[in-house]
């Protein structure tokens, strides 16, 4: 593996941000391009059962931006057993892969920890009115 940038997201789903390694080869403008972009991509993938996106619903957890821009992410879904577990990877790859600048996009599936609705941004919470 290169010398990866990351987006690492908080228990609540908000605090994500870039967490950029000295050594990388992208200079910090196109980083933050990137990861900036990325995060608009994954806000256009919604769960076909809750009326929020991916992001907001802090179902990704992790966004590496390798130096050559490809792009490994960990995701987990709201149930092991969602019925979109095998669709929804390939909708977060495509979303991601139409960023310019992205090199190839790989998806994986991660349950641990589990998913919990304090992953939820406060936007998420005020839409499904989670209070």
């Amino acid at each position: 593996m290169d010398n990866p940038s990351s987006i690492d997201a908080g228990p609540d789903g908000t605090e994500v941000q870039a967490n950029v390694s000295s050594t990388s080869a992208l200079p910090q403008e196109e980083l933050e391009r990137l990861t900036t972009d990325i995060i608009g991509a994954l806000k256009t993938v919604y769960d076909p059962e809750i009326p929020v996106d991916v992001y907001e619903l802090g179902l990704i957890y992790k966004v590496d931006i390798e130096d050559d821009r490809s792009i490994n992410i960990d995701m987990t879904l709201t149930a092991p057993g969602c019925p979109v577990a095998g669709e929804m990877p390939g909708w977060v790859s495509d979303a991601v892969s139409s960023v310019a600048g992205v090199g190839h996009v790989n998806v994986d599936m991660v349950f641990d920890p589990p998913w919990t609705p304090d992953r939820m941004s406060e936007e998420a919470k005020v839409a499904l009115n989670w209070y």
